[in-house]
This record gives C-alpha cells, structure tokens and sequence, in this order.
C-alpha cells in the first residue's frame, strides 16, 4: 500500500506539472488571482486538497505560493465536512471512509471574492488487471527497428469502455539505459489508454531496464483532458488554456481507483 501511495503521488505531479505550467499563463486581470487547485481522492487515502496562487512566466519554483487560512469543505451529496489545514497549503480530512466508490463530491471554499466550487465522481475499481507474460528478456544489442515489436500485454476488464491510465515505476531509476532508447526520457512515465481493455508493451516505450511497478488507474475525464494537454508542447510563446473542472479557478478536483502489477524487463 505504501508503494502504491508513492506511484499516485508521483503519477500525480507528472500531470500536475502542467496545471502548474498553464497556470501561469498569459491571464486577463479578471483571472489573474484565479487559485490553483490540486485535489486527488481516492479510497483508503485521506482526503486531501492542495491550493496554490498563480506563478508567474519567470518563476522557477515547481509550485506557487500557498494559498493558507481558507475555510475548505467537500461534500457527498449527505454529509459535508471541514477540511483542515495540516501544513501550509494542504487542507485534510482524515476519515477514509468518506471517499467511497460511485459517490459524487463537491468542494468548495471562499477565495478573495471568488465563491471557487469543482465536482467528481468516484469511479470503480479496476478489475481482473493482469500480465501475459510479467517479464521480457531483451537481446544484449537492441535494433532500432524492433521499437514496435510488442513484448508483453496488459488486460483488464472494461465493457463500459472506461478511461484508463497505466503508471510505471521503475524501481531501478534510470540505471540501465536501453540502448537507443534511454536518453533523457524520465524512468517512470504514465501512458493513455484510448478507453481500450488492453495495452500491448513494446519495447520502444520503455528508456530504461529494470523491474516496473505497474498501476493502472480508472480515471475520470476531467484527468484525462489534463494529461492530454501535458502532451501539446505548450512553450511560452505558445501558451493554451489548460483544461480545467474548477469553477473560479485552475487545477483539478478528480477521484479515482487503481490496481498494481509486477513486470520486469531485463
């Protein structure tokens, strides 16, 4: 369990770079002291919302200043709840039993004189998330032109063609580097699964040797449209509107449920 919380978490930021990025961007003076959200939930984790000022285009800070001393809530639709300030910023709730499958949650707070609101849904939990082979065993010297050839293959059940992401955690770091194939590239990374019930791994997306921790997260649309924008290659002179669920705001309120399995490539 402790391993998967540090997989979400680092999937998490590698999205979250991009709120951090867009929210940044080119504003009009109407939005510029707009909040920047960043709120995960998932069962079994405590609740937990993280809320950032805007940076600017020449910040090199990863985050914004923290936004402290606010009055959070989130509600189920029953019961609404006080969330409290643990540390500057990051505003908690610990009963774990309030995030729960198929339940609708609204947050909510007061921020200068924006009334800041976003909503999500709890999806279900993955199912029958399985491996075909669990390992791959790659030839001393890689060709190029084998990039494509597929070495494994992930299934899980999906009849509702759900949105799917799959984590990878190298558990090795950026050791052993494929030839070819290593580079620059960051050793752990997060793929889209186009809605499908299956990913078939090649040996072209993966930098590096090592043994993977594999999670696949069933996600909602609103962590879809993020990760996708992470994609665009927005530089600063071609800076897009991030997608966003907050309402006089930026970031992303979202839940979601994961499974984890095992694949090493040696």
């Amino acid at each position: 369990m402790e391993m998967k919380r540090q997989l979400l978490t680092g999937a998490m930021l590698f999205s979250f770079a991009a709120i951090m990025l867009h929210a940044c961007k080119k504003v009009t003076a109407d939005s510029v002291n707009l909040p920047v959200v960043e709120g995960y939930l998932m069962p079994g984790h405590t609740l937990t919302i993280k809320l950032y000022e805007q940076k600017s285009l020449t910040d090199t800070a990863k985050y914004g200043p923290a936004i402290t001393g606010l009055q959070v809530y989130v509600s189920d639709g029953s019961a609404k709840v006080h969330l409290t300030e643990s540390q500057k910023g990051t505003y908690t709730y610990a009963d774990q039993t309030f995030v729960a499958e198929g339940k609708t949650y609204t947050l909510q707070f007061n921020y200068l004189t924006y009334a800041v609101s976003a909503q999500t849904t709890m999806p279900g939990k993955p199912t029958n998330f399985i491996t075909e082979y669990g390992s791959a065993t790659l030839p001393a010297t890689i060709d190029p032109n084998s990039a494509n050839k597929t070495i494994d293959r992930l299934t899980w059940d999906n009849p509702n063609s759900l949105n799917h992401v799959l984590v990878f955690d190298n558990n090795d770091g950026a050791a052993f580097p494929l030839s070819n194939f290593g580079g620059n590239r960051p050793a752990n990374f997060e793929l889209n699964t186009d809605r499908a019930s299956f990913y078939n791994l090649t040996q072209g997306i993966f930098p590096y040797y090592g043994h993977y921790t594999v999670v696949l997260l069933r996600v909602n649309q609103e962590f879809i449209d993020l990760i996708k924008s992470n994609t665009n290659n927005s530089t600063s002179q071609n800076l897009t509107n991030i997608p966003t669920n907050v309402v006089n705001g930026f970031g992303i309120f979202t839940a979601m449920q994961a499974d984890t399995l095992n694949f090493n490539l040696l």
